[in-house]
């Protein structure tokens, strides 16, 4: 045993001697550490290093309260074939960390949850814009929650944990980041507040920021929020975040192993200035292509395409041993060049459009009556299916364990799904569970919905977000057509809501890479503007405020100058969507369709609600089966709600409940009683008789009919109708049926008849 794992040390030495040693040295030469990060008037963040995960490139824990998070980074030494950097970002929560214990069969953690999902997106989308742009080497963060005490979030921890790691890592980034929360209470500005804080808050905000106030992401939902409050707010977010960075900053100095060397892709133009030639062949033509207005997303793709085909084949027939590779990359950097160099030189895009200017926008409602509500918003070569289901209360989505510790929220009345198929965008592909694109989407799009559905709805609100067509912009054209779905299946939201997604164009200056010289902002982009620019800027709101925002950047940090003329930009667009929206449909819808489900409030009376219910809530479920409706109890009230899909469906249901309600209650029998019983039926085997009128026939076979064996009741006279004397003797403990005989009281009665009302009969 020894040796095998002798030999296979020796052989991964080997294999990556270099690497390996040059790690042992950093784990031999660990420090243990611990900083604390001071907040005005709020707790403390602890950022500590040194003691976990020694064998990663870089370990850090970030701690807040009784909550901590470890962030582990790791990267390959050995470069991807791919021209960008391959990061993986994974946050995972377990129930150990919170004393728990998986509620699922194998009682251990299984798929990923939608909450993991969106931390990892907020991680890796604070943490990607600063690794160096020929770094491509496979990298891998991990953030794994060691403790939650329930008070405190650990999304912000990741971050800074992640921030920390990499800074303390030979891994080449340009960091360090910081991150906070930023709430409004009271028209106070929060920082990192806490779980029940956030519930009270007006605003949720995610403020990530490098020296220098440098904005890296923003990620935000809010209750309507003035434009000048959310500017406030992240203005002061990044002046938090800059505590942090100071203090990872100082940490690196200190305890930071030395940034490794790496070798970029080879770009040594061997054939003479092969970026000269390029530009050369191509530059009139792309030029030509990105002017034609009419030009649509296909075409201009397919039009770009056959210039490099073109260029690499002419390329090709004058070159000997020819870097196709290198070829391609040059033409893309060519391209983008071009393609931006344009929108400065002229200030008009490669659609026709102005800086400022909107695609063309159309909006339909009420497409198939089937639907409760449906919508369809087209903004250019944008196009998204909105459709709404309302549900009864019962079919709101409950969340996981975990995330209702950290979030404090049980279920959720209203929820959108967004999907994004491949003929969105004319490619091919499968179907399946959805990808962390189309959750991160959906999650933006919900947020931006969330504020103006009215909590206290009485239905559970599904809406489904079908991307038709995508060039730009889908998950906020899914904030535009949901608002009109919504409108039109009837739900009382607060004013309408829209969204748009500004782009950034920037141009830095040639002697200080850090400084930019010149920038444009760009209103509604296209796929191709988000593809070749420097930011997409998502915001979302109402006329009167807003609701969510969400920025992704990717040049290493924005001025607060440009953020705010972003937002503005942002607000300016919001208002014209809305107003093209109002002309399809203004407010909620008044006339109700026939195909809207209603619900009523059931008064039963404490006394009756077991007749309601029935053994086992037997009664419930066969209305459920016959009518459709169902009944659950309101806990507001100690009562009953009905909810049924139509109201034709209400109206039998009602009336099932009142023939229950005025059923009488079946009587006690008495064990040794006689009774009076009617006959119903005669069978071969005996005779049918009911004690009172709303009883099950029972049987009183002739074994129990007489003293004397009979083979049939009629050798008694006895016919349909006649009463008889039985006496009765319990149920049967198999079968649970009633015993009666009557030959019993062919001898001396021991007691009178008596009659199921009380009265006795001689």
């Amino acid at each position: 045993m020894i040796s095998r794992v002798s030999s296979r040390w020796l052989a991964c030495s080997t294999r990556h001697g270099q690497h390996i040693s040059k790690r042992r040295l950093f784990v031999g030469s660990t420090k243990l550490f611990e900083h604390t990060v001071d907040f005005s008037e709020r707790c403390s963040i602890k950022l500590s290093g040194g003691k976990y995960a020694r064998l990663s490139d870089g370990c850090a824990v970030a701690t807040l309260g009784d909550t901590s998070v470890m962030a582990t980074t790791v990267s390959k030494s050995t470069k991807s074939s791919s021209n960008f950097l391959p990061l993986t970002v994974d946050y995972r929560q377990k129930a150990a960390a919170a004393g728990r214990i998986p509620t699922n069969y194998l009682r251990r953690e299984l798929s990923v949850s939608e909450h993991e999902i969106l931390t990892s997106r907020l991680i890796d989308r604070s943490l990607r814009p600063l690794f160096p742009s020929t770094y491509c080497f496979d990298t891998q963060i991990m953030c794994n929650l060691l403790a939650v005490d329930g008070i405190n979030h650990p999304d912000i921890l990741s971050i800074n944990a992640a921030s920390t790691a990499l800074a303390l890592s030979d891994i080449p980034w340009n960091g360090p980041v910081g991150a906070v929360r930023v709430g409004l209470c009271d028209n106070n500005l929060i920082t990192n507040p806490t779980r029940r804080e956030l519930s009270n808050s007006e605003l949720n905000l995610v403020v990530v920021s490098a020296a220098k106030n440098l904005v890296i992401m923003l990620e935000g939902s809010a209750n309507n929020v003035l434009q000048q409050d959310v500017l406030k707010a992240i203005k002061f977010g990044v002046k938090e975040c800059q505590h942090i960075v100071n203090c990872i900053d100082n940490l690196q100095k200190e305890f930071g192993k030395p940034k490794r060397e790496f070798e970029t892709k080879n770009v040594d133009d061997t054939n003479g200035n092969l970026e000269t030639v390029i530009d050369s062949l191509c530059e009139i033509k792309l030029r030509e292509i990105f002017t034609n207005v009419n030009h649509h997303k296909i075409s201009r793709d397919i039009a770009v395409k056959d210039v490099k085909t073109e260029v690499i084949e002419n390329l090709k027939s004058n070159f000997d041993n020819l870097n196709l590779e290198l070829c391609s990359i040059i033409f893309d950097k060519v391209c983008k060049r071009i393609f931006r160099n344009l929108i400065f030189e002229n200030d008009t895009r490669c659609d026709g459009r102005k800086l400022d200017d909107l695609r063309n926008i159309s909006c339909e409602v009420d497409l198939y009556k089937p639907l409760h509500g449906s919508a369809l918003f087209q903004r250019g070569q944008t196009q998204v299916f909105c459709t709404v289901a309302l549900d009864s209360i019962d079919s709101a989505l409950k969340l996981d364990p975990m995330t209702i510790l950290t979030s404090g929220i049980n279920e959720k009345n209203f929820f959108l799904h967004y999907e994004f198929p491949p003929y969105a965008t004319n490619d091919i592909g499968r179907m399946g569970p959805s990808m962390r694109r189309e959750v991160g989407h959906g999650a933006l799009a919900e947020r931006g919905l969330r504020s103006v559905v009215p909590e206290n709805f009485p239905f559970t609100i599904r809406l489904t977000s079908e991307v038709l067509e995508s060039n730009g912009s889908s998950s906020m054209a899914s904030i535009c057509g949901g608002s009109l779905a919504l409108m039109d299946a009837g739900v009382p939201i607060s004013q309408p809501a829209a969204g748009v997604a500004i782009g950034l164009i920037t141009n830095y200056d040639e002697n200080d890479s850090k400084n930019i010289k010149d920038y444009r902002i760009l209103t509604d982009i296209l796929g191709i503007e988000d593809y070749l620019g420097d930011m997409d800027f998502k915001l979302a709101g109402t006329k009167k405020g807003i609701t969510a925002l969400q920025a992704d950047i990717k040049i290493p940090g924005l001025p607060l100058k440009i953020v705010m003329e972003a937002v503005e930009a942002a607000t300016s667009a919001k208002h014209k969507i809305i107003n093209i929206m109002n002309a399809t449909i203004q407010s909620t819808r008044k006339l109700k369709k026939d195909n809207w489900p209603v619900t009523e409030t059931l008064n039963v009376p404490i006394h009756k609600k077991g007749k309601l219910l029935g053994p086992g809530g037997i009664n419930l479920k066969r209305i459920m089966l016959e009518t459709g409706a169902q009944i659950s109890s309101n806990n507001e009230n100690d009562g009953f709600t009905i909810f049924a899909p139509n109201q034709d469906a209400l109206d039998e249901a009602k009336e099932t409940v009142d023939k229950l309600m005025a059923e009488k209650s079946e009587p006690q029998l008495e064990f040794g009683a006689i009774y009076k019983a009617k006959v119903v039926e005669i069978r071969e085997i005996g005779v049918m008789v009911t004690l009172y009128p709303s009883m099950q026939p029972t049987l009183v076979h002739n074994s129990q009919l007489d003293q004397r064996k009979i083979s049939h009741p009629s050798a008694l006279g006895l016919e349909e109708g006649h009463e008889i004397q039985i006496k009765y003797f319990g149920r049967d403990p198999v079968s649970g049926m009633m015993r009666l005989s009557r030959k019993v009281l062919q001898g001396p009665s021991s007691s009178p008849a008596r009659s199921i009302g009380g009265n006795i009969t001689k």
